[in-house]
């Protein structure tokens, strides 16, 4: 049940988030299922990795393929889906915690708690960018491709 309450709660925030950003009504529902999809990617990496980073790292690679494909057959930027499935993703709690251990002068635990925070930002940048690369080098090939052919014809 605990499950089933962090996906919900992950599609809520995920689609406050649309909201908030005014994702036009017909996309709202596929942007907030990134969200819910990218967190249920997180928890079922559970069972094959106790550490996060690896955890964010799957979560961003599967909610970026979401957002690509999602663009494709919804016709608008890729950036629409990918942005708000990323959301339950946002080390939020561990930024706080750096924080509060910074504010109560810590500082040996502020820079264990910013460090880790740090290695969970980069997972869930790399972990976008990685998809994003391919699917850029893919349409690049499609165009070049395409521009042979033509050429070719002509």
């Amino acid at each position: 049940m605990d499950y089933v309450m962090q996906l919900v709660t992950a599609f809520l925030g995920s689609l406050g988030f649309a909201l908030l950003f005014h994702v036009r009504r017909e996309k709202l529902l596929l942007a907030s299922l990134g969200g819910l999809l990218a967190w249920g990617v997180y928890l079922l990496m559970g069972y094959f990795s106790v550490l996060d980073a690896p955890r964010y790292f799957a979560a961003a690679v599967v909610l970026t393929v979401y957002g690509e494909i999602m663009a494709r057959l919804a016709r608008c930027p890729a950036t629409l889906f990918i942005v708000t499935a990323a959301i339950p993703l946002i080390p939020g709690g561990s930024l706080y915690q750096t924080m509060s251990y910074f504010m109560a002068q810590d500082n040996a635990a502020a820079a264990a708690q910013g460090f880790y925070t740090l290695v969970l930002a980069v997972s869930l940048a790399v972990g976008m960018l990685f998809p994003t690369s391919i699917f850029h080098l893919l349409r690049q090939l499609r165009h070049y491709r395409a521009g042979q052919i033509k050429h070719r014809h002509s």
